[in-house]
């Protein structure tokens, strides 16, 4: 039985690597108009934080959302927010009143209230429908309000407005 020689496995790489370099240097891979293209159709998703504590409506709500080609963060209530808010930005908020612990109005106004997410559109979707609630939605910076049920076709026409 002959031994066998060991396979110098590096000095293959590099000559690959050397060779793939030298034939794409002299290629154009994508011409700037094919580049301009490929990155308006993959431009980032608009992401809406979705807060509600209903959950058979909030899964809904984040299917059609993600349906419709938006990036969805969902939180229960407010005391989830420290965990589900990270470094992406955020570009429109539904809330709903009814939550536990902190209601709406007053998670509205502490968002209205924090220098990074001030001027972030707010959309309160809820099944409070009076004059009233409107109103005092307004009062602590909703864009929009939406009485639960609503028609998709609502919803959508609103984040068209707002995004």
């Amino acid at each position: 039985m002959s031994e066998r020689k060991k396979i110098n496995v590096q000095s293959l790489v590099d000559e690959i690597d050397r060779i793939t370099k030298k034939r794409v240097s002299g290629e154009d891979v994508v011409s700037l108009s094919e580049y301009r293209r490929i990155k308006k159709e993959n431009k980032t998703p608009l992401h809406i934080l979705l807060i509600d504590d209903d959950d058979s409506f909030r899964k809904a709500m984040e299917r059609y959302l993600k349906k419709e080609g938006f990036k969805v963060t969902a939180s229960f209530d407010g005391t989830q927010l420290s965990k589900v808010l990270g470094d992406d930005p955020i570009d429109l908020i539904l809330l709903d009143i009814g939550l536990p612990w902190v209601n709406g109005y007053e998670l509205a106004e502490i968002l209205k209230q924090n220098s990074d997410l001030k001027d972030i559109p707010l959309i309160f979707v809820s099944g409070k429908s009076s004059e009233m609630d409107i109103a005092r939605g307004k009062k602590v910076g909703a864009d929009d309000y939406l009485t639960k049920p609503f028609e998709l076709d609502e919803l959508k026409s609103k984040l068209d407005k707002l995004l």
